[in-house]
């Protein structure tokens, strides 16, 4: 048994499964037709997206010698080191 239904879509989405039927020489009614069993046969599984992870840093190397963690005045008098060379070579 066919039934008729009324589907209400946004302009740009109905334009282009339009399109997409039409390349592949089917009817709209088709394409909705494979989509909704695509997406009734996942069983409720929700759409899987890979999940994307942040590069992983391969540095090599540690503390500089002599840099405490224990103490913060260590870390901090590191970075004002650094911030002073960084600072020279723009000299």
């Amino acid at each position: 048994m066919i039934e008729r239904t009324t589907v209400r879509l946004p302009i740009d989405l109905l334009r282009r499964a339009k399109r997409m039927a039409a390349s592949e020489g089917r009817t709209l009614t088709a394409l909705i037709e494979d989509g909704l069993r695509r997406v009734l046969s996942e069983g409720g599984k929700g759409s899987k997206r890979t999940r994307v992870l942040p590069p992983i840093s391969k540095a090599t190397g540690g503390l500089n010698p002599g840099v405490d963690i224990a103490h913060g005045s260590t870390l901090q008098e590191a970075e004002d080191l650094d911030y002073v060379r960084r600072m020279r070579s723009f000299d």
